[in-house]
């Protein structure tokens, strides 16, 4: 990024170059474009011709200094660094863990060797979703999990889950994100209680439909009274990824709608903040 001022010393030079251009080339230009516009047109049209949808849904929670924190977590901190009033541009300085907000779980977070999130492969970014919806077994247990009969009851319902598919657990937590202690939810005992997945589920979802990733509105891929994260040791040891925390689940249909997982490109990063659109 560039000052203003050093920004308009640039463009002031290069003007009499755009002039110059202006007057040499304009109209060779100009003819070379009346002969190849058609033709990229037709390629615009052919390329996208496929591609239509009628909704976006932003499944991402916004990230700032009152976001919910899995316990033990070094809190999210964004300091103003220059200003438009004083320097003439505005920035800051983001400082947070890569496991905080809406974020990816890359299989390096929980696997010796596992993959990076700069190494994940984007083909397994932009996916089909299955939304399976346990809110309300969720208001009267808040350690239940997407478990194996929740499966294949939606698949019963909506048709068996397609491979490369991102399976997303709709529990209703996130209507909590506002209230961070009711989010992370801690007993007496400082056990959190909140829904997660399944092995079973995860085990069946990895060898049966081998899907790409899972989702999660809450802290944990796991459920919050676990101690031995068996969800995150084996999916995201397959070599498969997680998002955690996502937002607006009951907003999208529970199939139909495409993923797009926006995964940060950090070198050697475990995961981190991700921008989790749907579009159907």
């Amino acid at each position: 990024m560039c000052p203003p001022k050093v920004l308009s010393g640039m463009a002031e030079a290069a003007t009499s170059r755009r002039n110059f251009l202006k007057l040499g080339f304009g109209a060779a230009a100009a003819g070379a474009a009346a002969v190849a516009l058609p033709n990229t047109r037709k390629t615009l049209a052919q390329a996208v011709g496929g591609i239509s949808f009628n909704n976006v849904q932003d499944l991402t929670h916004v990230l700032g200094r009152n976001t919910p924190l899995f316990p033990g977590s070094p809190p999210f901190e964004i300091t103003t660094y220059v200003t438009v009033e004083e320097n003439g541009f505005y920035g800051s300085i983001l400082n947070y863990w890569e496991h905080v907000g809406t974020h990816m779980d890359a299989p390096a977070h929980f696997a010796v060797g596992g993959a990076f999130v700069d190494q994940l492969n984007p083909a397994n970014l932009i996916v089909p979703i299955a939304v399976i919806d346990i809110s309300g077994r969720a208001l009267l247990n808040p350690d239940t999990t997407v478990n194996l009969d929740d499966v294949l009851a939606y698949e019963a319902q909506y048709g068996q889950i397609p491979e490369n598919a991102a399976v997303f657990m709709d529990s209703g937590w996130a209507e909590r994100w506002g209230e961070p202690e009711a989010f992370v939810n801690l007993d007496e005992g400082s056990t959190q209680h909140y829904p997660g997945f399944s092995q079973e589920a995860t085990d069946f979802l990895i060898f049966q439909r081998n899907i790409a990733g899972i989702g999660v509105d809450t802290l944990s891929l796991d459920p919050g009274n676990s101690t031995t994260f068996d969800v995150h040791v084996s999916f995201l040891g397959s070599g498969r990824w997680g998002i955690e925390n996502l937002a607006n689940l009951n907003q999208i249909p529970p199939t139909g709608a495409v993923a797009f997982v926006g995964a940060p490109k950090v070198a050697a990063g475990s995961g981190g903040p991700s921008r989790v659109m749907a579009i159907w």
